[in-house]
């Protein structure tokens, strides 16, 4: 099998079920959004020393390739059984959260992202999860979709978050409180 076919050369791609549509289109923006929050959760597992954080990045980056698949099927014309997200990965992800914030101090303000490179990745990671979210939310004005899509991506970004402020205390970095300037 060949990487390049030639058949997006003219700004079309296929989905699932064969439909072609345009590779501006929300869905397609959709799942791209996805695959690039997926390469960031990558970077954010190839940088952490934490056996059990790489494990749980490894489901959540497997997650991911179900969730893409999902929005890469042509919900009128795909045939092909597809794998499912379900409410236990969001139920994982709750559970991931609350293990993790037990262990960190409560937050009194907002923080500004960074204090370390895996740290920056995660606050990245967790933007581009917002985005995923927000343009799936207006697929799901024109489609059909799996109904735990829009939670697993909404507790994944809360998931981006604390696990930032959870590698803050793990690798003793300095979390920057946002002081907002009230006066010149």
């Amino acid at each position: 099998m060949k990487v390049y076919t030639k058949k997006g050369d003219k700004g079309k791609t296929g989905l699932i079920g064969g439909t072609r549509v345009s590779k501006y289109s929300l869905r397609i923006e959709s799942y791209g959004t996805v695959d690039e929050l997926n390469s960031h959760i990558g970077l954010i597992r190839d940088s952490v020393d934490d056996k059990e954080l790489f494990s749980q990045l490894l489901i959540v980056q497997d997650r991911l390739f179900t969730l893409g698949a999902i929005l890469a099927a042509d919900p009128e014309k795909s045939r092909m059984q597809l794998p499912s997200l379900f409410e236990s990965d969001v139920t994982y992800l709750e559970e991931r959260i609350d293990e993790m914030d037990s262990q960190i101090e409560p937050m009194k303000t907002f923080v500004l992202p960074g204090g370390h490179p895996v740290v920056s990745y995660c606050h990245i990671a967790r933007c581009v999860c917002r985005r995923a979210e927000r343009l799936v939310v207006g697929l799901v004005q024109e489609s059909p979709l799996d109904e735990n899509v829009l939670p697993y991506l909404n507790r994944l970004s809360d998931y981006l978050f604390v696990l930032s402020r959870y590698l803050t205390k793990q690798l003793g970095a300095k979390e920057y409180p946002w002081i907002p300037k009230m006066e010149k």
